[in-house]
């Protein structure tokens, strides 16, 4: 638990504001400064709102890391001119957070409110979290947990429900790119010191940073340090520099612009033309530019059904696996993951079936909202709609010799379209084998499957 005193909204570091690192230093004191999560902190947003009111409950902050977290914790403890104790769930035991409870607890009888921040409350066990329960549910604390991890599955239903979920979102490269701004003029960081350094390159470490502001500031923190000083005093930070500290090329690439979507299309299309050299190219294009392997991963799982679909099973299976691979390893283990994926799409059966089968039945399904469902497949969970004959001539066609029962399932104005038009590519030729029999079944102009 780190807490010097449970009312001490003072800097937390035992190191002096010069010594700190600058993720640190940087960190703002005041919603004003607060750079990011418009959707909650906007004009008229719902958390601004509370803020504004002092109508502050208990709360879960639900987003990946460096998001500000922890620092809007910090600023809503000291706007609201409470105690700020921060939990950490990895050292702290029942027995502390029973002793500070009872101390907020008593102090709150003087009118001295509390605000406990637990970081990574997900990691919390079962019994932990229910220490703050009862305590939560009298108001002797605001309670203020921050999470990666969703908190449905992650956090106890009691404690939950007493508490109002945040979701923040990933910092934009335009809001990294404002706050390394920031700091090459602000006192707290670099602003006593001339540094030269284009702005192309704090886009470059906010495309970098992925959302994440503690990396981007240590990031710039790492090339300022090793920038070529001046006779003047001056640092200068150049390309050069900025590729050693980040250990890779910069190369042009914009995870948020044009090149972005340019790339992602040469990959899509070079595995739709059965092209694996190329595919694995703009692959590795991505990859070593910095590009998030989990959206690559998210865009090869897309392709599998939209290009391949039924022509190979194992293709949605294959990709779903490389994103989880991604998830588990990361980079720069995971590129061989991808690289496995891209390979195998690019040289498997091809059928768009599936996806043509889609957004014809949208197309149908938008122009025809009204088109009720046939009375023979409607649910009859009462008296009265059985006697509207809901589920009248229902067939359960596990109850069949051929599984598969005569009756129509699309509305009657549809009852004749064929969205499906399956290919011969592949595993699909004997899906639509079986299609051809199952609707001549049904059509009763044929003998059931398999006969």
């Amino acid at each position: 638990m780190d807490q010097l005193s449970l009312f001490d909204n003072q800097n937390e570091h035992s190191l002096s504001p010069a010594m700190a690192p600058l993720a640190d230093r940087m960190r703002p004191n005041v919603l004003e400064d607060y750079i990011g999560q418009e959707h909650l902190l906007g004009k008229g947003m719902i958390l601004r709102q509370m803020l504004e009111r002092d109508q502050i409950c208990s709360m879960i902050f639900w987003g990946p890391p460096g998001v500000g977290k922890t620092t809007l914790a910090k600023i809503i403890a000291n706007r609201t001119k409470s105690g700020f104790v921060n939990f950490s769930a990895v050292t702290s035991g029942i027995k502390e957070i029973k002793d500070i409870m009872k101390q907020a607890e008593d102090n709150r009888a003087y009118g001295i409110r509390t605000l406990c921040f637990v970081d990574e409350i997900h990691r919390f066990n079962k019994a932990q979290q229910d220490a703050f329960l009862p305590y939560v549910e009298r108001g002797s604390i605001t309670l203020i947990g921050a999470t990666t991890e969703n908190p449905s599955f992650e956090i106890n239903a009691a404690l939950l429900s007493r508490c109002k979920v945040f979701v923040l979102k990933e910092l934009t490269v335009e809001n990294l790119t404002e706050l390394l701004s920031r700091t090459l003029t602000d006192k707290r960081g670099f602003g006593g010191t001339d540094i030269h350094m284009e702005r192309a390159l704090l886009e470059t470490i906010a495309s970098f940073a992925d959302g994440d502001a503690r990396t981007a500031l240590n990031t710039l923190e790492m090339a300022v340090l090793n920038g070529t000083i001046s006779p003047d005093g001056s640092i200068t930070v150049t390309r050069e520099t900025l590729e050693q500290c980040l250990g890779k090329k910069t190369l042009l690439y914009d995870k948020k612009g044009e090149e972005h979507y340019n790339l992602i299309s040469a990959l899509h299309k070079s595995m739709r033309n059965s092209d694996p050299d190329a595919a694995v190219y703009w692959l590795a294009r991505m990859l070593e530019a910095g590009e998030d392997p989990l959206f690559i991963a998210r865009r090869l799982i897309r392709f599998a059904s939209e290009d391949i679909g039924l022509a190979d099973n194992q293709a949605l299976p294959l990709a779903v696996a490389a994103y989880q691979a991604c998830h588990f390893n990361g980079m720069p283990e995971c590129n061989i993951n991808l690289a496995q994926t891209v390979i195998y799409l690019s040289l498997a059966p091809r059928s768009n079936a599936v996806y043509r089968a889609y957004e014809t039945a949208k197309v149908d399904a938008l122009s025809q909202l009204a088109e009720p469902v046939p009375l023979v497949i409607r649910n009859a969970p009462t008296q009265l709609m059985e006697e509207l004959h809901y589920g009248d001539g229902y067939v359960y066609a596990h109850d069949t010799k051929e599984k598969i029962a005569r009756m129509t399932c699309l509305p009657e104005s549809l009852k004749d379209k064929r969205y499906y038009l399956p290919t011969e590519e592949g595993t699909e030729g004997v899906f639509k084998e079986r299609l051809e029999k199952s609707r001549d079944f049904r059509s009763c102009t044929a003998p059931p499957p398999g006969q």
